[in-house]
C-alpha cells in the first residue's frame, strides 16, 4: 500500500515494436483507450504497457505511466522491473524495452495532496499547469514545474522541446548610470511575457513594471525588450523573461553584474587624529555592499596589521587592526581590484597628535568619542540597528562641538528604500503597497531621529503616488495600518523631533497632510462605510446611495466638536444608480499646528490661533475624484474673530500656506460657534485672530520717533549722573537708589537699542542674529523690571527695618544678582524650553512667539513685580503717616527715602500700564486705539525716567545748579558729608544726623 510520505513515480519508456502494422494499429487502438487509466505496481509487480499511435517502422516510442509506491522514504539502489506487454501483443512479435526514463516524482503531503515535480528535461504543459496550484514551497523556482494534485492522475511531465527563444544582454557589465538593455528574440509566437528580477540578497525575484527607470516593449515581430536606465547596484541580478509558446511555460535567465563606484565604497573614519600616549593602535573600515563580481581587497600600508573580512547582511567590510601607533601623519589606502573593472581606492588620512596639541578629551555621550585634535572631525559608528554615521567637531579652543547624525534605523531605510523602487519598476503596485503600508505602524514606533521621521513621511508620500497614479483600491486593513501610523506621527508634535524635522524639511507637515488625503480616499467600495477612531485623528466614509437623505451630514467628537454638511444640491449632478459615490470625511488634530504659519493674500501678518483641527472631505466617483462642491462646517469655537482657510500647498512657491479663496466665515449671534461655508472640498481649518497689529505707515513712523526720543532721553540721563553722581550718591539710601536706577537706564537704553534694530535683521529662528536679539530684548526688558524690584525691597527693608544700617559689601551683590541674574535666568530658560520646539519666536519678527508659552516667562515675572511694587508702595505710604516714622528717621535719609518713593510711585504705574497694554494686544482682539497708546507709552519710557527718575531729584537739581550756577540756594546749609539739605544743628537744638564716619560705615 502507499504510505502518505511514499514516493511515486511516473515513468516514460521508449519501446522497440517489432511485428506487421495490423498489429501495431490494433495496438494503436488500444492504446487511446488504456491511455489514461492508471496502472498501479508494487515494487516487484507489472503492469501492461499501452502503445502509443505508430506509423509503420521498427521502432516507436511509447509512453507509460506507471505508480510506485515504496514502504520507505528512501529510493532503493536498483529498480528491478519486468515489464509484461499487453495480451494484445502475445500473439505478435516480440518487443523489447532500449529505455527507460524517470520524468515526474510525487510526494504526498499530510493534507491528502500530491505535489508532484518534474525532472529536468521535463515539465508540465500549459494547460495542465493553468488548472492546478504551484507548490507552496517548490525546489525549483522554474515555472510550470511542481504542482499540486488531489490524488495521483494519469499525467506525467512531459519532454521539452527546444526552447523557442534566446534572450541576449547589450552588455554584461553595464556602466553605472548608463541603460541596460535586454532583448528576447522568439522563433515561435509568444503569449503571457513577463519580466522579473532577482536582486542580491532578496529572497524571491521582483516583478517588472514600467516605471521612471523601467521600459518594457510588447512582442512583435519576433522580439520583445526591456531597458532600464540609470542603472546602479539596485538593478544587479539574475534578470528572468517568463512567457508562454508551444504549449508549454518558458524562463530565461541572465545574469547582470554592475560594477562599484567610490561612491559605493564606505571608510570609516575618512579621516582620524590619533593619540599615540592614549591608543595603542587603530582600527578601520572599508565596506562595500554585496555583488556579483569578485573583488580582492587590501590595506596599504599594512605591514604588521592584522587584515580580516567581516560579513553583514547585504555588506562586507574589510577591517585593518594596526598594532601600534604610526609614527608620523600616514595615509591608509583600501584597494579593491576585479579582473573586469578598474581598481577602487578608498583612502583615510591618519594625524598624530603632537606634544602641545590641543586636543577634546574622551567623552562618552551615546557612543565612545576618542581624544581628537583641534579643527579635526571625530566619527563614529551608528548604534545597534541604526545606519550611517555620526560627527563631531573639535573646536579650535579643544572643546567638542555639537553632535551631527545621519544615523537611520534599518528597518526604516529598508522601507523607505523599498517604496522608492515601485514607482521606478521594481515590484507590482497592487501587491506591494499593502505590504508596505502593513509594516507602517511598526516602523513608526521605531523613530527616534529627525532622519528617521523623514524616512518615514517619504514612505508615505510615495505610496500616496503609487497608489494615486495607479488608482489602486485599499482594503480596510491596509487603511486602518495607515492612519494607526499617522496617529503616532502627529503624537510626537511634543517633542523638539518635529523642530529638527522641519528645520530639514520644512514641507515635512504639508506633504503628511497630501499623503494621508490620497491614501484615505483609495478605500476599496466594496469597504464602506467605515469608521475609525484613534487619539490623534478620526475617519468616516460612506457610500451614497439614491435612497440617502437630502444632505449629507458628518460629526466627529473632538474638542471643539466639529460638523460638516454638503448640500444635497452639491450632490445632485453625481448619478447615484449608476456610479459608485463614496464620501470621506477626515479629522487631523495637532496637524495644523505643524504647518508653516503662512498666510496667504488677505490674511496679512496676524498670529492666529487655531482649534487643532484639520478637516478633509473627499469624494469620489468610480474612482475620479470630485472637487467642487460647496461644504458648511461648524468648528465650534468663536474665542476671536474666524477665518475660514484651506490648507494650499502651492502657495508660497510650493511650501504652502494658508488661504480663504472661496470660502467665509458666518457668525451667529445666537449661536456660541463659528461656521465655515467654503465652495471646494479640500483641507479645512478655521483660524482665530490672536491679535492683529494695524499695518500703517503712522504707527511704525511714531513707534521709531519714540524710540528714537526714548534712546536720547536715556543718554541725557547717564550725562546728568556723569556729572552730578559723587553730589547724590553721598548718603546709603540714595546711593542704592541711584544704582538701581543707573542700572535701569543702562538695560531699557541696551534693549530700545536691540528693538530698534531689530526689524532690520532677517528674521526667523535660522537666523543667529534675530534669535540674538530677541533673546537680548527679554533679558534686557526682564531685568529693568528686576532692578525696580531691587528698588522696591531695598525700600521695604528700609520701612521695615529703621535702624538697621545697611552695608555696601553684601547688599550690592545681592542687588547685582537680583537685577541681572533672575532676568537672565526667565531668558535663558525661555530660550532652551521653548527654541527646539520652534515656538520662541514670533513669525516673522525677532520677538517672542505670542502663540506659545514663552511669552509667559515675560508676562509672568513683570506682573509679579509690578504687583510687589505696588503693595511696597503702599506700605510706604501708611508709614509716612505715621509721626513714629518721621522722629525715627534721619532728616536726610528720610528725604532720601521719599525719592525713593517718588520714582517708584510714578515709574511703575507707567511701566505696569505700559506692558499690561502689550500683554492686552497679544491676548485678544482690541482696536487700534491701544496699539497707539502701547506705543506712545512703551517708547517713552525713556523720556519718563529722565524726567521722574532723574531731573525731578532736588538733589540731581542742587547738583546741577552748583555746577553751572556756582551758587547755594538761600536759607539752607549744604553738608559736605551728605549733601542733603536740612535744618542746620543749632536751630534743632540737638544733633540730629550721625557724623560722617558713621554715616559711611
Amino acid at each position: 500500500m502507499v504510505g502518505l510520505a511514499a514516493p511515486l513515480l511516473l515513468l516514460a519508456m521508449t519501446l522497440a515494436l517489432l511485428g506487421p502494422p495490423a498489429v501495431q494499429a490494433a495496438q494503436s487502438g488500444q492504446s487511446q483507450v488504456e491511455g489514461e487509466s492508471k496502472l498501479p505496481l508494487d515494487e516487484e509487480s507489472r503492469a501492461p504497457a499501452p502503445a502509443a499511435p505508430s506509423t509503420p517502422a521498427e521502432s516507436v516510442l511509447v509512453s507509460v505511466y506507471v505508480h510506485l509506491a515504496f514502504s520507505s522514504k528512501t529510493w532503493p539502489p536498483e529498480l528491478p522491473l519486468t515489464l509484461a506487454p499487453p495480451s494484445a501483443w502475445t500473439s505478435s512479435s516480440p518487443t523489447s524495452l532500449t529505455g527507460l526514463n524517470l520524468t515526474t516524482v510525487c510526494h504526498a503531503r499530510k493534507d491528502g495532496h500530491f505535489c508532484c515535480e518534474c525532472l529536468p528535461g521535463y515539465q508540465w504543459n500549459a494547460s495542465v499547469c493553468s488548472h492546478r496550484s504551484p507548490c507552496p514551497d517548490p525546489h525549483s523556482h522554474q515555472p510550470c514545474v511542481c504542482l499540486v494534485f488531489s490524488h495521483p492522475e494519469p499525467a506525467y511531465c512531459q519532454l521539452l522541446p527546444p526552447v523557442p527563444g534566446m534572450l541576449s544582454l547589450g552588455s554584461r557589465l553595464p556602466k553605472p548610470g548608463s541603460t541596460l538593455n535586454l532583448t528576447l528574440l522568439l522563433h515561435h509566437t509568444a503569449t503571457d511575457l513577463s519580466w522579473l528580477l532577482w536582486p542580491i540578497g532578496h529572497s524571491h525575484p521582483v516583478s517588472l513594471q514600467p516605471g521612471t527607470q523601467v521600459s518594457l516593449s510588447s512582442p512583435h515581430q519576433g522580439q520583445a525588450a526591456l531597458s532600464i536606465f540609470n542603472v546602479s547596484q539596485e538593478w544587479a541580478g539574475e534578470y528572468m523573461c517568463c512567457f508562454e509558446a508551444r504549449g508549454f511555460r518558458w524562463e530565461l535567465h541572465q545574469e547582470v553584474r554592475v560594477p562599484l563606484q567610490e561612491a559605493d565604497v564606505a571608510g570609516l573614519p575618512d579621516q582620524l587624529s590619533i593619540s599615540c600616549a592614549t591608543a595603542a593602535g587603530l582600527r578601520l573600515s572599508c565596506c562595500t555592499p554585496s555583488t556579483h563580481l569578485s573583488y580582492t581587497a587590501s590595506w596599504s600600508p599594512g605591514e604588521g596589521s592584522t587584515v580580516s573580512l567581516l560579513q553583514a547582511s547585504g555588506s562586507q567590510c574589510l577591517m585593518l587592526a594596526a598594532p601600534d601607533c604610526p609614527a608620523a601623519n600616514t595615509t591608509y589606502t583600501c584597494e579593491l581590484r576585479s579582473p573586469e573593472t578598474a581598481p577602487l581606492r578608498v583612502s583615510v588620512s591618519v594625524t598624530t597628535i603632537q606634544d602641545g596639541d590641543t586636543v577634546c578629551s574622551t567623552e562618552f555621550l551615546v557612543v565612545d568619542w576618542e581624544v581628537t585634535k583641534a579643527g579635526y572631525m571625530a566619527q563614529a559608528p551608528c548604534p545597534q540597528h541604526r545606519l550611517g554615521r555620526m560627527t563631531r567637531l573639535c573646536q579650535s579652543d579643544g572643546s567638542w562641538g555639537p553632535v551631527h547624525s545621519s544615523c537611520m534605523d534599518a528597518g526604516l531605510l529598508a522601507l523607505l528604500h523599498r517604496a522608492r523602487l515601485l514607482p521606478a519598476g521594481q515590484g507590482y503596485p497592487a501587491e506591494e503597497v499593502p505590504h508596505l503600508l502593513g509594516q507602517l505602524p511598526e516602523q513608526a514606533a521605531r523613530v527616534r531621529s529627525p532622519s528617521d521621521l523623514l524616512a518615514l513621511l517619504g514612505t508615505m508620500t510615495i505610496l500616496a503616488e503609487v497608489v494615486a497614479e495607479g488608482r489602486i483600491h485599499l482594503a480596510h486593513s491596509d487603511l486602518k495600518a495607515l492612519l494607526t501610523a499617522t496617529d503616532k506621527v502627529l503624537a510626537m508634535d511634543n517633542s523638539s523631533l518635529w523642530t529638527s524635522t522641519q528645520a530639514q524639511e520644512p514641507l515635512a507637515a504639508s506633504a503628511l497632510l497630501r499623503a494621508v488625503e490620497t491614501l484615505a480616499r483609495s478605500l476599496h467600495p466594496k469597504d464602506h462605510p467605515s469608521s475609525f477612531i484613534l487619539p490623534n485623528m478620526q475617519l468616516q466614509s460612506q457610500l451614497l446611495g439614491p435612497t440617502d437623505p437630502e444632505d449629507y451630514r458628518v460629526s466627529f467628537s473632538t474638542q471643539p466638536p466639529l460638523q460638516a454638511q454638503i448640500p444635497r444640491r452639491s450632490l445632485a449632478p453625481l448619478d447615484h444608480n449608476r456610479a459608485n459615490v463614496s464620501i470621506t470625511s477626515l479629522v487631523l488634530q495637532r496637524l495644523d499646528r505643524l504647518l508653516p504659519s503662512n498666510y496667504g493674500p488677505g490674511l496679512g501678518d496676524s498670529v492666529y490661533a487655531s482649534p487643532g483641527l484639520v478637516l478633509s472631505i473627499s469624494i469620489t466617483a468610480d474612482g475620479q475624484a470630485i472637487n467642487q462642491g460647496q461644504v458648511i462646517m461648524d468648528f465650534g469655537d468663536r474665542s476671536g474673530i474666524p477665518h475660514c482657510v484651506f490648507w494650499d500647498p502651492e502657495l508660497f512657491h510650493g511650501e504652502g500656506g494658508w488661504s480663504d479663496e472661496g470660502c467665509q466665515a458666518r457668525v451667529a449671534r445666537a449661536s456660541p460657534t463659528a461656521q465655515c461655508v467654503c465652495q471646494h472640498l479640500t483641507a479645512f481649518s478655521i483660524l482665530m485672530s490672536r491679535h492683529t497689529v494695524p499695518d500703517s505707515p503712522a504707527l511704525e513712523l511714531l513707534s521709531q520717533l519714540g524710540l528714537g526720543a526714548s534712546i536720547l532721553a536715556l543718554l541725557v540721563c547717564l550725562g546728568v549722573y556723569r556729572l552730578v553722581w559723587r553730589a547724590v550718591v553721598r548718603n546709603k539710601v540714595a546711593y542704592f537708589r541711584h544704582i538701581a536706577l543707573l542700572n535701569v537706564v543702562l538695560c531699557l537704553l541696551a534693549a530700545d537699542t536691540c528693538f530698534l534694530g531689530a526689524p532690520f535683521l532677517p528674521a526667523g529662528p535660522q537666523s543667529p542674529l534675530c534669535l540674538a536679539a530677541a533673546f537680548l530684548c527679554h533679558f534686557l526688558y526682564l531685568a529693568t523690571f528686576f532692578w525696580m524690584l531691587a528698588q522696591a525691597l531695598m525700600l521695604a527693608h528700609q520701612l521695615l527695618f529703621v535702624f538697621h544700617q545697611l552695608s555696601k559689601h553684601w547688599v550690592l551683590p545681592l542687588m547685582v544678582a537680583l537685577g541681572y541674574l533672575c532676568p537672565l535666568g526667565f531668558a535663558g530658560g525661555a530660550l532652551v524650553l521653548y527654541l527646539p520646539r520652534g515656538k520662541y519666536l514670533r513669525e516673522g519678527a525677532c520677538w517672542l512667539d505670542g502663540k506659545g508659552g514663552v511669552l509667559y516667562t515675560f508676562a509672568v515675572p513683570v506682573l509679579v513685580i509690578v504687583g510687589v511694587n505696588g503693595l511696597v508702595l503702599v506700605m510706604a505710604v501708611l508709614k509716612l503717616l505715621r509721626p513714629s516714622l518721621s522722629e525715627g528717621l534721619q532728616v536726610e535719609k528720610r528725604q532720601a527715602l521719599l525719592g525713593v518713593i517718588k520714582a517708584l510711585l510714578i515709574l511703575t504705574p507707567i511701566f505696569g500700564l505700559t506692558w499690561g497694554l502689550s500683554l492686552a494686544t497679544l491676548i485678544e482682539e482690541v482696536s487700534d486705539a491701544p496699539h497707539y497708546i502701547f506705543t506712545i507709552l512703551n517708547t517713552a519710557q525713556g523720556v519718563f525716567i529722565l524726567l521722574f527718575g532723574c531731573l525731578m531729584d532736588k538733589k540731581v537739581q542742587e547738583a546741577l545748579r552748583r555746577r553751572f550756577c556756582h551758587r547755594q540756594p538761600p536759607g539752607s546749609t549744604i553738608s559736605l558729608a551728605t549733601n542733603e539739605t536740612f535744618i542746620s544743628e543749632q536751630s534743632k537744638g540737638r544733633r540730629t544726623s550721625p557724623s560722617y564716619a558713621e554715616r559711611t560705615t
